[in-house]
């Protein structure tokens, strides 16, 4: 049975260095929860914590109305996904999905149907006698998805499961823990500092930064409503708006302004309330689905992302129309050390 995970106001320390001060967060039971942020956030800390791997330094943690400051990690009921699989090399893959049942000392006759049932959810089950040595990248990790699991944990943990992974592994390895996690209900706690892969498998998300926690929201909410600048700029591509294009749109300047690149319309017929500004495409990216284009707008570079249908693509040097809408931007009152 999943567990509701509630932390308050918890503080890690490394010396002098303060690596978590005062976090606090609810987890609901069965939720998709993701700690994002950049390297050195707090964000890896802060779920060791949970895990048991790290000494709290202060504040409480809750697995239901359970305290487990105290309980030893081996005794806390969670399953964990390394980075590196942390998969055994000597064992197959039948084995390595089995070992947690038994250290559980789960009766043999009802460890091979568990096993296979695993197996069979993350669509291994023609490998079950090879070796890791014998794996792909992603095959092992899928072994390792198993092997937390099968031991039908209260919580799941799941610290940069897919960094190692190319692009096109990753993508289907989303698809996969977003599957699984979804089936088997179970309360999961998940690190990343890629903001796409956060924004595909939450059902909320905490982004973090030097130890503290700047917005917790859904990824709606994080992205079209990000509460503060450094949410704003990590979340995703971003323009920020400056000069002639500020003053044109008459933003207070005492505030930064940023427009997401999506928001901009380029040489699109006229919409009510939009300021439409002269540009000049730079240069452009193409992807295929998608493309960038970098417009020369007053005396800035604004980037814009238009839809490719194949026949309206811009070239350098030509002239465009750009169209924002002022409900569209966000705005922020400027920090006395803000650049």
């Amino acid at each position: 049975m999943s567990n509701r995970v509630i932390i308050q106001n918890a503080v890690k320390r490394y010396g002098d260095f303060t690596a978590l001060n005062g976090v606090s967060l609810d987890i609901q039971e069965g939720e998709f929860f993701t700690l994002l942020g950049p390297s050195g956030c707090g964000k890896t800390t802060l779920l060791r914590m949970i895990a048991g791997f790290n000494s709290i330094e202060g504040g409480d943690f809750y697995f239901g109305e359970k305290r487990i400051n105290d309980v030893p990690a081996h005794k806390r009921d969670i399953g964990m996904v390394f980075q590196n699989y942390a998969i055994f090399p000597h064992l197959t893959v039948r084995e390595n999905v089995a070992y947690g049942l038994k250290a559980r000392k789960m009766p043999a006759k009802e460890i091979k149907p568990k096993v296979d049932e695993a197996l069979e959810l993350v669509q291994i089950s023609h490998l079950a006698d090879r070796k890791p040595n014998e794996l792909s990248g992603g095959q092992q990790q899928r072994v390792a998805l198993a092997r937390a699991f099968v031991i039908e944990p209260s919580v799941l943990l799941m610290d940069e499961p897919l960094s190692n992974l190319d692009a096109k592994l990753r993508v289907q390895m989303r698809s996969v823990i977003k599957k699984l996690q979804r089936r088997l209900g179970i309360t999961t706690i998940y690190v990343t500092h890629d903001q796409e892969e956060a924004l595909t498998l939450s059902d909320r998300i905490a982004v973090f930064n030097k130890g503290f926690i700047e917005q917790i929201g859904t990824p709606n909410e994080v992205y079209n409503h990000s509460k503060t600048e450094f949410v704003c700029n990590f979340i995703g591509d971003i323009n920020r708006l400056e000069g002639e294009v500020a003053a044109a749109m008459k933003l207070n300047p005492a505030q930064h302004h940023f427009v997401r690149l999506e928001r901009i319309r380029v040489n699109r017929p006229a919409d009510e309330n939009e300021l439409r500004l002269d540009g000049m495409i730079e240069s452009r990216e193409y992807y295929g689905l998608y493309i960038k284009y970098y417009i020369h707008v007053g005396s800035q570079t604004i980037k814009a992302i238009e839809k490719n249908d194949g026949i309206n693509i811009y070239e350098p040097g030509e002239k465009v129309t750009v169209g924002i809408h002022p409900v569209d931007v966000m705005s922020y009152d400027a920090a006395p050390d803000a650049n």
